[in-house]
């Protein structure tokens, strides 16, 4: 997963999020938010960019105001990917590999079992959805977003257990339309497991949130991407 469309428009950091912050869930910072009394939570995992980024903590909120309690995790323990860090985006993520991110997301998952919660969704995005794929091959959560992945196989979607969607972009060298309308095959072909396949015109891998707040047509976009993902929560995470 490198060069520029994967990394383009990178986020500015927020890393401060006050009470938001003040416990962690297996052994992980996150941010959390939405009713305490929920007992359903949706979990966020992020792309490479971490945590913090502003529109991501934003749709969290979004997530909350449906009546989720939300938690996003710092899988990258504050060492998000940066340009400015002088160390290649390869290189960064032989230090933050997704099975690392399944491993953590199930201890999370766990923690938030503990707390009881008795139903979870995951959403994620990129890097994020990699780890949501590989929760979703077994009964961690109820339910499944994909947004814009990367390094998902055909053998990996076969494997899917949990209802999923999946919102790519009709620009993205890593999910490219080809590659997501053979995923939708595939899960066309398991009635068992619910699941849907979008590809959002006009917009590029990253879109939902790595948008310009100024630009009307991306927030359009990214705002649609975000209610598609509710309503399949509000449908099979309760």
């Amino acid at each position: 997963m490198s060069g520029p469309q994967c990394c383009s428009n990178p986020p500015i950091m927020n890393t401060s999020c006050g009470s938001n912050c003040a416990e962690k869930y297996g052994g992980l910072n996150v941010y959390v938010t939405g009713s305490p009394d929920s007992k359903i939570a949706i979990l966020l995992i992020s792309d490479v960019f971490g945590y913090g980024a502003p529109n991501l903590r934003k749709l969290a909120g979004k997530v909350a105001a449906s009546g989720f309690c939300v938690v996003v995790p710092d899988f990258f323990y504050g060492d998000p990917f940066m340009y400015d860090n002088n160390r290649p985006l390869a290189v960064w993520l032989e230090d933050h590999g997704t099975d690392k991110g399944f491993e953590d997301a199930k201890s999370v998952i766990d923690s938030l079992k503990g707390k009881g919660f008795s139903a979870i969704g995951a959403a994620g995005f990129c890097w994020g959805a990699k780890v949501v794929t590989e929760l979703a091959k077994s009964d961690f959560i109820q339910a499944a977003v994909l947004l814009h992945p990367s390094f998902i196989a055909l053998d990996d979607i076969e494997g899917i257990k949990t209802p999923i969607a999946v919102l790519g972009a009709e620009i993205d060298n890593y999910s490219p339309p080809e590659l997501l309308k053979q995923f939708e095959e595939i899960l066309n072909a398991k009635p068992e497991v619910d699941s849907y396949v979008k590809i959002f015109p006009k917009v590029a891998h990253g879109w939902s949130v790595r948008y310009n707040v100024d630009d009307e047509a991306a927030v359009k976009s990214a705002e649609e991407a975000h209610n598609d993902m509710l309503e399949w929560f509000a449908k099979h995470v309760k």
